[in-house]
């Protein structure tokens, strides 16, 4: 699951002021006044779920064909990197010049971006390619907030954005079945040539309908912003700092860890902390309350998450004996929940209750990543990490919506586009994070090697000990989680 996520409630117009925002139309997110650009906004977020789940699963294939297999951790390395620095220009240019730019473009470069891939002869073309769609996924995700804050009143954006959650529910399921089937039967390629063709849904029923309700500056009468250089250089530190900690990350997941593998790691971390203190708001580390709060809790909620769902397979195969497809489904059940999560928090009646709901949501998260390992006890029935995992959904989609609520709530139009960047960057960030850290502790601890080219014969090898030193501490970041959410409590902008 990512970051496009739920809003609700009827509080004081977050866009309030916005150039064609609907003043008094009472419809929800399907009335006449906002069809034609929830349709279109949903339509893009389905399409990026359904990217993100078919393409891991041809990926491997495409690697081993372009003679890539050393390089497979670039070929996602790329992606995240590039995003991360489109996420902050997106932020600058939607307050700029409003949404409407940066989102054609996105979604232009992430369709160019899979033709390139799909297209390319040599495994560093494809690398390539998978940089271009970055840089269009991170303007695509942050536009989307600003056209959410812009378009939608107070009361529909819990709505529209919990559709954004159930947005992922059919790919998660969906697209790995079919990635897998078209790449046997017809090869990779189009797995990636053949998503671009929807682009133009999207474009043809969106773009003229945010071009109507949240196109221009976000105050009619006030001086455009002319973009702001230091932060684009943060930018580019945080992306290249990032990449270096998850080639780092990888290198010790796969080689265990060595002295090589730690100085990529240390000087992404140089880089990163000076562009992580100059682009979060100010107060982040030290969970000041209000928006600072709503930031930092989005990266602890979704690092933490992610971290220890990415072995919740790897433990399943190795330790109690599953095939891969059985371990796959045993997350499934968690797409339905993490979207019921987002759709509970988005009824008006719940708003009152939202500064107990958060931190309740992020006590189940940390309570479903403790249980987890619970299944290393051959005794214990393998169900269980189904059932648990679906209750942290549940926890996710409420707290991931919540902070997108707040997140809008809190920021004054002018400053939707920079401060969604920042919620974006600090749930990026934590995840590259928490995986690396998570993953050179397996390691260590001997769990052998994580990722594609994991086979049978080593993972067997994996020691228990190595998967509950990975689960434990993940909990522990969640329950410290359930903290900062108690402090989400800010001074809402009008």
């Amino acid at each position: 699951m990512t970051a496009l996520e739920p809003r609700d409630a009827e509080v004081a117009p977050a866009a309030a002021g916005t150039p064609g925002a609907p003043a008094a139309d009472r419809s929800g997110v399907l009335g006449r006044a906002h069809r034609a650009l929830s349709v279109g906004i949903i339509a893009v977020v389905l399409l990026i779920a359904f990217e993100a789940t078919a393409v891991g699963t041809a990926m491997p294939v495409a690697a081993r064909e372009l003679n890539g297999v050393s390089l497979y951790a670039f070929a996602f390395s790329s992606y995240f990197t590039t995003s991360l620095f489109a996420m902050v220009l997106s932020g600058q240019w939607s307050d700029r010049s409003g949404p409407l730019a940066p989102l054609a473009t996105g979604i232009s470069a992430f369709a160019a971006g899979l033709l390139l891939s799909g297209t390319a002869d040599a495994m560093w073309l494809f690398i390539l390619g998978r940089a271009v769609q970055g840089l269009g996924g991170g303007l695509v995700i942050v536009a989307l907030y600003v056209v959410v804050g812009r378009a939608y009143p107070a009361r529909l954006q819990p709505a529209i954005l919990a559709a954004f959650a159930a947005s992922w529910v059919v790919p998660s399921v969906v697209g790995p079945l079919v990635s897998g089937t078209v790449t046997e039967h017809l090869g990779w390629r189009w797995v990636f040539v053949g998503i671009p063709v929807l682009v133009v849904f999207p474009l043809a029923l969106a773009l003229p309908a945010i071009r109507r309700t949240a196109a221009g500056p976000a105050e009619a009468g006030v001086p455009v912003p002319a973009f702001d250089r230091r932060r684009i250089r943060l930018a580019f530190g945080i992306s290249l700092g990032a990449g270096l900690l998850q080639y780092a990350g990888q290198a010790a997941s796969v080689h265990g860890v060595r002295w090589l593998s730690l100085l990529p790691a240390a000087v992404g971390g140089a880089l990163l902390v000076p562009a992580v203190l100059g682009l979060l708001p100010r107060g982040t580390y030290r969970a000041a309350r209000g928006l600072p709060s709503v930031v930092l809790l989005r990266g602890v909620a979704a690092g933490s998450f992610i971290a220890a769902e990415s072995f919740v397979p790897l433990m399943l195969v190795t330790q109690r004996g599953l095939s891969p497809t059985a371990a796959g489904l045993s997350l499934a059940v968690g797409g339905a929940t993490w979207a019921l999560g987002s759709y509970v928090q988005s009824r008006p009646r719940m708003e009152p209750y939202r500064e107990r709901m958060v931190p309740g949501g992020m006590v189940l998260v940390a309570a479903a990543i403790a249980a987890a390992p619970s299944v290393l006890i051959t005794a214990v029935p393998v169900w269980v990490v189904a059932v648990a995992w679906g209750v942290g959904c549940f926890g996710m989609g409420t707290v991931i919506a919540s902070t997108s609520v707040l997140l809008l709530k809190l920021s004054a139009p002018k400053e939707a586009g920079a401060n969604s960047a920042a919620l974006q960057i600090s749930d990026g960030l934590s995840n590259v994070m928490l995986l690396a850290a998570g993953g050179a502790v397996f390691a260590a601890l001997g769990g052998g090697a994580v990722g594609s080219a994991h086979t049978a014969s080593t993972a067997s090898a994996s020691h228990p000990a190595a998967f509950a030193a990975v689960f434990l501490p993940m909990a522990g970041v969640a329950l410290a989680g359930a903290w900062v959410a108690t402090r989400l409590g800010g001074r809402e902008v009008k």
